[in-house]
């Protein structure tokens, strides 16, 4: 098939490398010309396992390639997927809409023939039925022009492995104007569908909230562990056993049970916080207040780290911290919300010395922390430090052992913000170790 994708950030660029992956002949559109240019150099602009071999590939084989020009997108396809930001608005919690809708109102007066936009960005309920409206008033071919949503799933460091093999796909379709949605989706994915992945077909607004009741769901799962590890602290419990011996509850699961500074990135902290507002809009707010306090138990993790060190080394004045992990999680260079360097910045605002260390997000990290110092690596990051923190579980840090460090800390004090390194093999090599919520 032919299809154009509009946005080419993260969710853009990997739905046009994976749908060319899959065989279909696919044009990527956005508006800013140096990543369009990295992109057609079959480079990719930001870090994601995986994603450049593929788009590289595919730019290759002359499956991908793109472009500015709404223009020569809408006139090579009928077929559109819409992947551009649903940023938290200034100031506010709601979603800020504006590029969605730009595309919308640049696409549909172009579109003269039936035709299919998938919307995959993430929006409050009752977006899509609104876009759907303005499309068809927009368009030359009227109700032609079907608006559906194919809500994305995508977890940052395995984008590609999501998109190719999901786990389920969902499509909602306005069941007042049923048309070729469903067919055309069918055929975009028959490689997949060939493969038993699940396929559920919805109304709209179920599909849009698919997607923000599972943000939902797996920041509750992430604030309730944290919330235990308070408790833990508080009685001298080990919060890790816990959340093992939770997770042999087919019920509950142990993913997403690791307690530490909390999570953020762009998507959890903006779409619980949307979906708040959306539920307020519609009078609903009663039905999603606990996820205020989810999200205030996620912030306090940030201050709790901060308290732990000042407790630790009795003052931040003058007191040299080595940050490992910059990247709100492993295996990306995404910065956005940032648990660890918004540790990092607290540290610094209140007199500490702050050296980060990141293995992909050290650009991303100067651009938005600028005065904070930056080291080439770990032990560069750790050279004369009081104490050492762990606030990105990258591998690299995992795998450190006590040896790696000892000739060049001043002081042999770490505490690990994720609860990812082995309290028993630190304190045996004369290390004080602490984690969040164990004793």
């Amino acid at each position: 098939m032919r299809i154009a994708v509009f946005g080419a950030g993260y969710l853009g660029a990997t739905q046009a490398a994976c749908l060319a992956e899959l065989g279909h002949e696919v044009v990527g559109v956005d508006v800013d010309p140096a990543k369009l240019a990295t992109l057609d150099a079959g480079e990719v602009p930001f870090y994601e396992p995986g994603l450049g071999d593929v788009l590289r590939r595919n730019v290759a084989a002359g499956r991908l390639r793109f472009t500015s020009s709404h223009e020569q997108a809408a006139a090579f396809t009928g077929v559109y997927f819409l992947c551009v930001g649903t940023p938290q608005k200034e100031g506010e919690f709601a979603a800020d809409l504006g590029y969605v809708e730009t595309v919308i109102d640049t696409l549909a007066p172009l579109v003269t023939g039936p035709a299919v936009i998938f919307g995959k960005s993430t929006v409050p309920v009752g977006t899509a039925q609104r876009l759907g409206a303005r499309a068809r008033e927009l368009s030359p071919a009227g109700t032609g022009l079907e608006v559906a949503w194919n809500p994305e799933f995508l977890r940052e460091g395995f984008a590609v492995q999501d998109t190719l093999h999901p786990d389920r796909l969902v499509l909602g379709i306005d069941r007042h104007r049923p048309g070729r949605a469903e067919e055309v989706a069918r055929e975009v994915y028959a490689q997949l569908l060939a493969e038993d992945v699940p396929f559920l077909i919805t109304d709209l607004a179920t599909a849009e909230l698919v997607k923000t009741a599972a943000n939902a769901f797996l920041a509750t799962k992430v604030s309730f562990i944290n919330a235990i590890s308070e408790v833990c602290e508080a009685v001298g419990a080990d919060v890790t056993v816990l959340a093992d011996a939770l997770g042999y509850d087919v019920r509950i699961g142990r993913r997403f049970l690791d307690a530490g500074i909390g999570f953020g990135g762009g998507c959890l902290p903006k779409d619980i916080r949307a979906f708040m507002a959306r539920a307020g809009e519609l009078g609903a707010d009663q039905a999603l207040t606990f996820l205020r306090e989810v999200d205030t138990i996620n912030m306090r993790r940030r201050s709790r780290m901060v308290e732990l060190v000042r407790h630790t080394c009795g003052s931040l004045l003058g007191v040299r911290v080595a940050v490992l992990g910059a990247a709100f999680k492993p295996d990306s260079d995404d910065v956005r919300d940032s648990p660890a360097l918004n540790v990092a910045g607290q540290l610094q605002l209140q007199g500490a010395s702050v050296n980060v260390y990141d293995p992909k997000a050290m650009d991303n990290s100067r651009a938005l922390f600028p005065t904070l110092g930056y080291a080439p690596t770990a032990a560069d990051a750790c050279q004369g430090a009081d104490v050492v923190l762990v606030l990105t579980e990258w591998s690299e840090f995992r795998k450190l052992q006590p040896g790696d460090l000892d000739a060049v800390v001043r002081n042999k004090v770490l505490i690990d913000g994720r609860n990812c390194l082995d309290p028993q093999q630190w304190r045996g090599a004369g290390w004080t170790y602490c984690g969040l919520g164990r004793p």
